[in-house]
């Protein structure tokens, strides 16, 4: 009769063998997004869906469930919590979700987003949503599809998509902890916009050089903590961040030389994914000790560095003289103040991923509430821009002037991604909640940035945040971390702290 350890050691092997499969098509997505020629996207949807077969086929290997089964009977694995029990639980609820697709179906849906993204780039160049909205059609077909074999009790088919994003949450449980958060959000932006203060945007849509741009974000993000020795940065159409694994961690953004906020503060947002994955207990790779907690967690860190640190005038006491040094002509005249208040500029816009820290939880509170409608039918593909202006002159008193500042904006519809957005809104929560306890803990953050002391913030969230891998829910996270459960609370306090004084709000 096999030991414990022998079995345990077993499952261990597998998983990790199946995670490292699934890193090589990790690689591969990268280099669809950076370098891939155009001519190259048919068979490039053909090796990723042959790789995710293939880790599929590994992932749902009777063995494993035998493993499990095995393991989860054996009295000497360890106690509730243990590190054994919170990998055996986390490969359990990993198996229980693969076995439930069918092989074909993962196969069909790597092929049919990997040609997806690329129709994306092309009809979001071209403004042209109905050269998307068959792919559209496509992807959703299959979402639904998916949806439906993992299973949703509560008739919410968006809870099965969502529930691999953001463990135990719901579609009510996100649209209970947005509403109090709308209601003051919308508050705040109108006495903004009634304020008679106007920061001087126009700073930031001098003539900034990209190779300046690219040198100044990257020595930003090595100060913050992002490892160039683990890591480098590239040109994509949408920013993202890849965790291959230790030791290889890739950052993308894109540059406008007549929009200096879109590139840096883009690669602040993707280091901040990028230390959370540098971050990871290396020794549990390919368990879920090794992984991070959720999706929501993830943007946590990204939206923490991108604008409780990167946003913060101490942040800037630090950066602006090097700005200055960087962009002689566009900031030769540009005073610390008037820098700070226009990157913290408020002003109803088109594109998310620009937006400021007050509206941008309602692009996402938007995307939330149309894909929903798209997953359960009630809203048909060749009807999405129409619906998404309309909503989003509702949220924001603008009309997209075409699609690509609609909704053709964003990738993730393209590679499938449903009920990936709310995490983003999430993430903000939790990015205000952890950081309100990290300043109390430490003394006192802004001092020490403005010192360009960035590492004891690092250090805290290595230790209470990453290392933690999948040890805990999120909501269990938070509680342990801040001694609160989740509250929109400290994001409003966040927001007023920062632009009441700005914009003379009372």
């Amino acid at each position: 009769m096999a030991t414990t350890t022998d079995l345990y050691g077993e499952l261990i092997e597998r998983m990790k063998k199946t995670v490292l499969l699934g890193s090589c098509s990790s690689v591969l997505g990268w280099d669809e997004q950076t370098y891939l020629p155009p001519g190259g996207g048919e068979h490039r949807a053909n090796q990723l869906a042959l790789l995710a077969g293939m880790t599929h086929e590994r992932a749902t290997h009777p063995r494993v469930g035998e493993l499990l089964s095995e393991l989860e009977s054996r009295s000497d694995l360890g106690a509730d919590g243990s590190d054994e029990q919170v990998v055996i639980r986390e490969a359990r609820r990993s198996y229980n979700r693969a076995t439930k697709l069918p092989q074909k179906l993962v196969e069909e849906l790597s092929h049919t987003t990997t040609l997806a993204q690329q129709a994306w780039v092309g009809a979001r160049k071209a403004k042209s949503f109905p050269q998307f909205e068959p792919w559209l059609a496509k992807v959703l077909k299959l979402k639904r599809e998916e949806a439906s074999a993992i299973g949703y009790g509560n008739g919410v088919p968006y809870d099965a998509l969502l529930d691999d994003y953001e463990p135990g949450a719901t579609a009510e449980s996100i649209a209970a902890a947005f509403r109090p958060l709308r209601e003051e959000l919308v508050k705040l932006v109108a006495a903004i916009v009634d304020s008679d203060r106007h920061p001087q945007h126009e700073i930031l849509t001098r003539r900034y050089p990209i190779d300046a741009q690219r040198e100044f974000a990257t020595q930003a993000a090595k100060a913050i903590g992002f490892s160039f020795e683990d890591g480098r940065l590239d040109v994509a159409a949408h920013p993202f961040c890849s965790g291959f694994g230790p030791g290889d961690c890739r950052l993308t953004t894109r540059y406008d030389e007549q929009h200096f906020p879109g590139a840096f503060f883009g690669v602040l947002h993707e280091a901040g994914h990028g230390i959370y994955e540098q971050g990871l207990n290396r020794e549990a790779y390919g368990t879920g000790l090794g992984e991070t907690t959720s999706l929501g967690i993830h943007e946590s860190q990204s939206r923490m560095w991108e604008n409780l640190v990167g946003r913060s005038r101490p942040f800037w006491q630090h950066f602006f003289p090097q700005a200055k040094a960087a962009f002689t002509e566009a900031l030769s005249s540009v005073t610390v103040d008037d820098f700070y208040a226009a990157i913290n500029d408020v002003r109803p816009s088109f594109i998310r991923v620009e937006a400021d820290e007050c509206t941008y939880n309602l692009h996402i509170m938007l995307r939330f509430e149309i894909e929903q409608a798209m997953l359960a039918g009630d809203l048909q593909t060749p009807d999405v821009p129409g619906v998404w202006n309309e909503t989003f002159e509702k949220f924001f008193g603008l009309t997209p002037p075409h699609d690509s500042f609609g909704c053709l904006q964003d990738i993730h519809w393209s590679a499938g991604l449903f009920g990936y957005f709310p995490t983003y809104a999430l993430g903000n929560m939790y990015a205000a909640q952890f950081f309100e306890t990290a300043d109390q803990t430490l003394g006192g953050l802004s001092a020490q940035f403005a010192r360009g002391e960035f590492a004891p913030l690092k250090q805290w969230l290595n230790e209470h945040i990453h290392q933690q891998g999948k040890r805990f829910r999120a909501q269990e996270l938070v509680q342990r971390v801040t001694g609160r459960p989740l509250s929109h609370e400290p994001l409003l306090r966040h927001l007023h702290a920062r632009f009441d004084p700005l914009y003379g709000v009372k």
